[in-house]
């Protein structure tokens, strides 16, 4: 193994790294010998679920799957985390197969990637949250290594390649160059209050802040308003007729668009600002009916998306792996977003997540250990 691999290994140690305890299995029932195959766990975890997957530690085939629920290192509470993550593996990992677990990798949304340390702030809490995980589950792996999620996303392109270009866009959006297997550099990806431009979050905050200017008389009529009010569970009283935003023929009297704001505000300010993000999928249906403002919306994304690689200065030919809700395979913006990087000259790869990169990374993390 090289030295490069090696470096990017070198902190993923076990989580409890002390001497084997007395009852430590037999050598002929030791992980990795032929009567007992050993194996590995990949994790995606995002910022709207988790999934898990256990595959053989010799030819990555996988084994086993699982998902839970948001896995966001710096958004999630630690403990909640510790549930996702427990709850994600034990689906994927049968109780008879949790002692033959030999590494684990972790590709996580809000921790940073291996070139900033071990103590960066959403690895550290990313890595207690696993950890706990595990022992809750009675997996001590030789190896668990923390990742970002851009990490274990550019590893899952096909052939696991060591040198490109990553994009993630879910609920965040983020670029970054890849050299051997560690982000050289980023774009993008400040979080849904300072950047994240074209992601869900933004693409949703862009479809409420569509509805209020059309319920106010600042915008034209969208159908967003229609889709927002009943994501929001508004009263019917209160929602547009159907067919508003259509036609200029449907008219929505002055009193339901005052009565629809003083609903909608305060139902979006009770719940925490990342769920505007739900939104995401309302503007994705609208824009497929042909609204017009819908559709502005998603171009507009791609837009953005397109600017955040371009600042990586990217090179003809050079690979572009794609992953999250909007960009993975049959993603809503990764048609628009390929033709906006067209004159760049790159191949446009898209993963449906990071799980099979993470994958990859635990099998080469334990065969940097040996």
């Amino acid at each position: 193994m090289n030295s490069d691999l090696n470096q990017a290994f070198a902190d993923s140690p076990a989580c409890d790294a002390s001497p084997a305890a007395d009852d430590s299995p037999a050598a002929d029932e030791s992980p990795g010998t032929a009567a007992s195959p050993a194996y590995v766990v990949g994790l995606d975890a995002g910022g709207t679920r988790t999934r898990a997957v256990l595959a053989d530690l010799g030819d990555g085939r996988t084994r086993g799957e699982g998902t839970a629920g948001p896995g966001n290192a710096l958004t999630v509470p630690g403990p909640v985390l510790a549930d996702h993550l427990a709850e994600a593996v034990a689906q994927a990992v049968p109780e008879e197969l949790r002692g033959r677990v030999v590494a684990v990798a972790g590709g996580f949304a809000g921790a940073g990637h291996q070139a900033q340390g071990a103590d960066e702030p959403g690895r550290l809490r990313a890595r207690a949250a696993l950890c706990a995980a595990l022992a809750r589950l009675g997996i001590d792996a030789t190896t668990v290594g923390v990742h970002s999620d851009i990490e274990t996303t550019f590893a899952a392109a096909p052939g696991h390649p060591a040198d490109g270009l990553v994009l993630v866009a879910g609920t965040g959006a983020v670029a970054a160059r890849i050299a051997g297997r560690v982000p050289a550099a980023t774009s993008g990806g400040d979080g849904w209050l300072l950047g994240d431009d074209g992601g869900g979050f933004w693409i949703g905050r862009a479809a409420v802040r569509a509805a209020l200017r059309a319920a106010d008389g600042r915008s034209v009529p969208t159908a967003l308003v229609l889709a927002v009010g009943q994501d929001l569970g508004l009263p019917a009283q209160v929602l547009p007729p159907e067919g508003y935003g259509a036609t200029d023929a449907v008219p929505w009297s002055a009193e339901r668009r005052t009565a629809y704001r003083a609903h909608l505000l305060p139902a979006v300010m009770d719940r925490s600002p990342v769920r505007l993000a739900d939104h995401a999928p309302g503007v994705v249906r609208t824009a497929e009916e042909k609204d017009v403002v819908a559709v502005q919306i998603l171009q507009e994304a791609a837009r953005r998306l397109a600017e955040t690689v371009a600042a990586l200065a990217p090179h003809p030919g050079e690979p572009l792996v794609a992953t999250g809700g909007l960009l993975a395979p049959n993603g809503p913006l990764l048609p628009p977003l390929t033709e906006r990087l067209a004159p760049l000259g790159l191949t446009v790869t898209p993963v449906s997540d990071g799980s099979p990169g993470a994958v990859a990374l635990a099998r080469l993390a334990h065969a940097a250990r040996d």
